[in-house]
């Protein structure tokens, strides 16, 4: 891994490196915490600004009544299992074998539990079929229960020209066919679709090498390597960096990539409150007094682990405190930027450019081309030291298949539109039309009166709902008016937080924001969800 000294750490072992010579950019920049001012055109290029919010907690009474909801919710659910046990009601879920009651349980209780009797009052709310490409408008096949959403029949209809506010399209790249995407024809001729090989063995192509070499230069870092699939980017690169006798902190609000990557590493994880400098602070400085438990030896390596932009909430990661914390404190930072590259900086760059940070400040930079590329798959990009180590010891690398070739061309294709390469400034002009967006949009909702969390710089705009009664009826009501947006409870947010998301996207017109905030707005009074306090 790299070091904050510019060296790279591999196996515990420290190894030397020069200082990258093509970073000539120039630009603003944070050392330690501290701005730099660096001119480009004679003008400096970012205006660095701290990203503190605080949010307006919701009235008492609703708290109150939205775990009141989940206690009556949880009473008739075991009234319900007690009349399906005596089979006065039928049990459409799935039960351990008769055979097999001496047998370690295959499903957990409480589990269970949630999914039979509460999941499953508001399930028709996830899981909608799409049949169309994700931009602005999208189509969804027409489904309905007749056993209260144990089971869908789809009626054949199609739901045409639903408004996306739910998809991670935040630069409309995915798109339908034109003119732009002949490459991508012309390589699917080429060099099929699939790769049955591992990158270790005969799946390396020239494609590949073609992306990371462009990815390295779009992130102006020395080296990069793409891996299939995004996910796996994360869980299975951490078990490479870490293991026994290292200590992983972990934002308390991390997406499940990283959890289980962590857990898969050995490592001794410690979780910090989400963003919260003082806190992680805390914990760095009693890793670095008390050492590992019981032996008292100091760490052999302390791995910071960071999400550019949180999905669930919207937050942008305090990167300048953070750099200033991990270098006070001789750490590592690892950050996944699957939602914030493409979507934040001047051009696209991810969080590090939106607060004009040196490049070398970050060590790991992770992130996912699902999101603003439109494609799939993942990217591990820093010192080549660093890239060449996870070449060799990356499970991924070993033992799973390589992109396929026409999504790496399509990731190319993306990113020469945000570069410029592409021969006009359309990436330029998508980079500004998503902020534009969504500064409108976030501040109209605000307006409105709803409690909604996240930066102002963020394309995720999580709406407060808390009640699941009230969630699943936000989705099903928006939903009647051909607006589709996702919306999010426990476990994937905390139990008394269930929420809407809404993703703006540069392909949303103000018309169709329009469309969608009126329909919110009377929504909104509706459900009696404008939480916002007045004052």
């Amino acid at each position: 891994m790299a070091n904050p000294g510019g060296g790279a750490v591999l196996n515990g072992t420290v190894h030397s490196n020069k200082k990258q010579s093509n970073n000539s950019q120039s630009k603003n920049y944070v050392k330690n915490g501290i701005l730099k001012e660096a001119q480009q055109n004679g003008k400096p290029h970012f205006d660095y600004k701290p990203d503190v919010r605080s949010y307006d907690e919701a009235p008492r009474h609703v708290l109150f009544l939205t775990y009141m909801g989940y206690g009556i919710g949880t009473l008739f659910g075991y009234l319900r299992d007690f009349m399906r046990k005596w089979g006065i009601e039928k049990c459409n879920a799935a039960v351990e074998r008769e055979e097999q009651k001496d047998f370690v349980p295959l499903y957990q209780d409480f589990e269970n539990f949630f999914t039979r009797n509460l999941y499953m009052r508001i399930r028709d709310s996830w899981n909608q079929p799409v049949c169309s490409t994700p931009g602005p408008y999208f189509d969804l096949m027409e489904r309905v229960t007749d056993d209260y959403n144990w089971t869908f029949r789809h009626t054949g209809r199609v739901i045409k020209d639903v408004i996306n506010m739910g998809s991670y399209n935040f630069l409309g790249l995915g798109v339908k066919y034109n003119e732009s995407m002949k490459p991508v024809t012309e390589v699917l001729e080429k060099y099929g679709v699939g790769v049955p090989s591992s990158r270790h063995e005969m799946g390396t192509l020239d494609k590949h090498k073609e992306l990371e070499e462009l990815m390295a230069k779009f992130l102006n870092v020395e080296a990069a390597m793409i891996f299939g699939m995004g996910f796996a980017t994360n869980s299975t690169n951490i078990p490479a960096l870490v293991g026994k006798g290292c200590l992983i902190l972990s934002d308390e609000f991390n997406h499940t990539s990283i959890i289980l990557g962590a857990r898969l590493s050995g490592a001794v994880i410690r979780p910090f409150k989400h963003n919260n400098m003082e806190n992680l602070e805390a914990l760095l400085r009693e890793a670095i007094i008390k050492g590992q438990p019981r032996t008292g030896r100091a760490w052999r390596k302390i791995l910071i682990l960071v999400e550019g932009i949180y999905s669930m909430e919207g937050s942008i990661v305090n990167l300048p405190k953070l750099v200033a914390l991990k270098k006070k404190y001789k750490a590592y930072l690892y950050m996944d930027e699957a939602h914030s590259i493409g979507s934040l900086g001047p051009n696209g760059q991810g969080v590090r450019e939106h607060f004009g940070l040196d490049p070398d400040d970050v060590d790991v930079y992770m992130g996912t081309f699902t999101k603003s590329f439109a494609a799939c798959g993942g990217y591990i990009a820093g010192k080549k030291e660093l890239v060449d180590y996870i070449r060799v010891h990356s499970h991924s690398a070993v033992y799973s298949a390589s992109m396929s070739p026409p999504v790496a061309q399509q990731i190319i294709r993306s990113i020469k539109i945000l570069m410029g390469e592409d021969g006009n400034n359309e990436g330029a002009q998508k980079i500004q039309q998503l902020a534009e967006n969504i500064k409108y949009f976030r501040q109209k909702l605000i307006e409105m009166g709803f409690i909604i969390y996240g930066a102002d710089n963020s394309p995720i705009i999580p709406v407060l709902l808390y009640m699941p009664a009230k969630v699943s009826a936000f989705s099903r009501h928006l939903l009647k008016k051909k607006i589709g947006v996702v919306v999010v409870g426990f476990p994937a947010t905390p139990l008394a937080e269930g929420r809407a998301r809404f993703c703006v996207s540069s392909s949303h017109t103000k018309e169709i924001l329009d469309t969608v905030l009126e329909a919110v707005d009377k929504l909104g009074d509706l459900l009696n969800v404008k939480y916002l306090s007045k004052k």
